[in-house]
């Protein structure tokens, strides 16, 4: 007669690292290094040297970044940056400033932002073909467009 109501179990949405910051470089920290590996960082205070990330780059107001070049999977600047970057993702802030060259496939930037470089955007590329453009093989193509032969039916007056 009384039957407990089952309540479907809530389903948690779980951020993978790569973007989602997981470190946060303070306001008042200047670090000299190499930043390597997977994950996000928040840069509030001076870093300068390389960094190669997988993952997400955030360059706060109050952050500054000097380096050659920086890599990551995306990079959001709100503060100032003298490097080259290789992103898929580059978002330049409205207070964001840039001193260097951008290679990028999605580029955004708000009213305000200051770019000092170029941009060259590239084709996005897909996770099992890292290896860059395959030329096609024309006789495999001509394989997958033939249609079977229809041969005629006799049939009986």
């Amino acid at each position: 007669m009384f039957k407990k109501r089952e309540e479907p179990t809530p389903k948690i949405d779980v951020v993978p690292a790569q973007i989602r910051v997981t470190s946060i470089l303070g306001e008042s920290t200047s670090w000299k290094g190499e930043l390597t590996g997977k994950g996000g960082i928040r840069i509030e205070g001076l870093f300068e040297g390389t960094i190669d990330l997988e993952g997400l780059i955030i360059v706060d107001r109050k952050g500054r970044v000097e380096s050659d070049l920086i890599k990551a999977d995306t990079v959001i600047i709100g503060g100032s940056v003298r490097s080259d970057i290789q992103a898929k993702r580059v978002e330049i802030r409205s207070t964001g400033r840039v001193w260097g060259n951008v290679t990028t496939v999605l580029f955004s930037t708000e009213e305000g932002a200051y770019l000092r470089g170029e941009i060259q955007m590239e084709e996005d590329v897909s996770e099992e073909d890292k290896s860059g453009p395959v030329e096609s093989d024309p006789d495999k193509d001509k394989q997958k467009k033939v249609k079977p032969e229809l041969t005629p039916i006799k049939t009986k007056e």
